[in-house]
């Protein structure tokens, strides 16, 4: 008999359980709640999401290397002239007939929402060596807008160019003939903080997002915020 109680008590909690939590795990499960919530409840993150990743490589956060590159004005320009200040790199060329035009129009949208910072700044640095002298990047830069004191058009040898996009900020460049313009590189930004570090938001898991795609308006909107939270 106590045993035929017990097995009564045992089905009641499970009803029970039936009727008030699994309702409850369906309607998350159908607002998609239940990975974010439930997985961030149970990892080790203890950052505040608003708070901005390093990029960690093997254990070491991820610093941009020495560069040394000439700009518009035919000043040297190196990884020093940026320090202590936030800024976004990005890698181009003036005669890019595809995605160039989106990404330069985006960068001026940063620019006028940093206008009178001083401690902002943005490289944009060319990956067509031989085309791209000071001079005509001055023609360009004094045509497309450019402005701020500290927005720097960069070029530099072939070589030394595409080592820092490719190995230093895994940005993708590299010469392609058999492509319209002769050359194809991905379209995003990278930001880097007062001291020399990549750094970026995370996704809802955690994980750095690493860049910023220079294309999307919402991505460019995350930017500017994420440059505020720098400064």
């Amino acid at each position: 008999m106590k045993r035929k109680y017990s097995y009564i008590g045992l089905a009641i909690i499970i009803l029970v359980f039936g009727i008030i939590v699994i309702p409850k795990i369906a309607e998350r499960t159908a607002k998609g709640n239940i990975v974010e919530n439930d997985r961030l409840s149970g990892s080790s993150k203890t950052k505040s999401s608003d708070d901005l990743a390093y990029i960690n490589i093997e254990g070491k956060n991820k610093k941009v290397p020495d560069f040394k590159f000439v700009d518009q004005n035919n000043d040297t320009i190196t990884n020093q002239d940026y320090k202590g200040k936030v800024y976004v790199v990005e890698f181009f060329f003036t005669s890019c007939p595809t995605i160039c035009p989106k990404m330069h129009d985006n960068m001026l949208q940063v620019q006028k929402a940093f206008q009178n910072e001083d401690n902002f700044g943005i490289a944009s640095i060319s990956i067509d060596s031989k085309n791209d002298t000071p001079q005509q990047l001055k023609e360009y830069a004094d045509k497309n807008g450019v402005e701020h004191p500290n927005w720097h058009m960069l070029s530099g040898t072939q070589e030394g160019v595409f080592d820092l996009a490719n190995k230093s900020f895994n940005l993708y460049a590299a010469y392609n003939p058999e492509v319209e313009g002769n050359f194809e590189h991905s379209g995003y930004f990278a930001l880097v903080d007062q001291n020399g570090y990549i750094r970026s938001r995370e996704d809802q898991f955690g994980n750095p997002i690493l860049f910023y795609n220079g294309l999307e308006q919402e991505q460019i909107d995350k930017l500017i915020a994420d440059i505020k939270k720098l400064l």
